[in-house]
């Protein structure tokens, strides 16, 4: 690869934009705490499956638009890669679920954890999982970053249950996209995952409005534009990191992606007010080291030959 020094014009500007659409990606996904706040008339159920049905909407829109109809279409002939994208649907639609809930009931430190979490999970699941040899420092992380864990529970009297569970849900999902295969593109996947979640995401509605629990047009139109929002919430971002790495090497992509949870913990503490014990900044600290350490085995890794067997962790945030 050519030292950037002696990129070309048009190869620089690609890089810009690409930065320009990984910050944009990045900073919607950390902003999202302030925005399901507006939403908060509604309850947490109502919210997804909201999202679940003006994602599909907007994906299939993107997918019409752009010529790209076939790939969700030919996701969907693959008995195996259905079957895949059905176990990432329930588990994004599990993630979203408790990111919403962490959000409008004053958790989004918890949510930040679980996001910081997430690679340091996603390199155990490759070991427990696809059995993975792990290099040195790739352990160490693992090890630092449990005991931020524990030192977080210790000081809560209690297992930090949200972050967990967000870190989990979508370590997992990730696992199941890569079992799913790589030939789908973002937007056809998340087509075919909201598809497989609609009529799920339908009864939801029909029960809450059955039971006076439906607050679509609860504030006029100001209710329906922001629950309808919720797709091109979902799907813009994702569009956006979908750029970016077309445009960026992962590695670069792969540091951008702690943007997402230091906004929320920025929002957490500074907007939201959330209380900050000292378990919370020693935990938090040990999770930052994990990651530096994490990040500069990556580095490292990248400067080297890439070794068979060894595994080279890049993760996207979604929320």
């Amino acid at each position: 690869m050519a030292p950037t020094s002696s990129l070309l014009p048009g190869d620089a500007a690609r890089r810009r934009s690409g930065l320009l659409f990984g910050l944009a990606c990045y900073g919607i996904w950390g902003v999202l705490p302030l925005y399901f706040n507006q939403l908060a008339f509604a309850s947490d159920l109502e919210i997804v499956a909201h999202r679940t049905l003006w994602t599909l909407l907007i994906c299939a829109a993107i997918l019409a638009f752009t010529g790209a109809l076939g790939q969700a279409v030919e996701a969907i002939r693959h008995p195996r890669q259905l079957g895949f994208l059905a176990i990432a649907a329930v588990l994004i639609a599990a993630n979203w679920l408790i990111y919403v809930y962490a959000a409008n009931h004053g958790q989004v430190l918890q949510a930040s954890l679980g996001y910081f979490t997430n690679p340091i999970l996603t390199v155990g699941l490759g070991v427990l999982v696809l059995r993975e040899r792990l290099r040195p420092l790739q352990w160490l992380a693992m090890g630092i970053g449990l005991a931020a864990v524990v030192v977080i529970g210790v000081g809560d009297g209690r297992p930090p249950w949200i972050a967990l569970g967000l870190a989990f849900s979508f370590g997992l999902y990730g696992l199941a996209k890569s079992y799913a295969g790589r030939r789908t593109g973002a937007v056809p996947s998340l087509a075919v995952e909201t598809l497989l979640l609609s009529p799920l995401a339908l009864a939801a509605l029909f029960w809450l409005g059955a039971h006076g629990q439906s607050h679509f047009t609860s504030n006029g139109a100001a209710s329906v534009l922001l629950l309808a929002s919720t797709g091109i919430a979902t799907a813009a971002p994702l569009t956006f990191f979908a750029a970016a790495a077309r445009r960026l090497p992962l590695s670069v992509v792969g540091m951008m992606q702690y943007i997402a949870p230091s906004l929320q913990f920025l929002i957490a503490v500074a907007v939201e007010h959330e209380p900050m014990p000292p378990s919370h900044w020693i935990g938090f600290g040990i999770i930052w080291l994990a990651l530096a350490v994490l990040t500069t085995d990556a580095v490292h890794a990248r400067r080297r030959k890439p070794q068979p067997g060894r595994m080279e962790v890049v993760v996207a945030t979604s929320n």
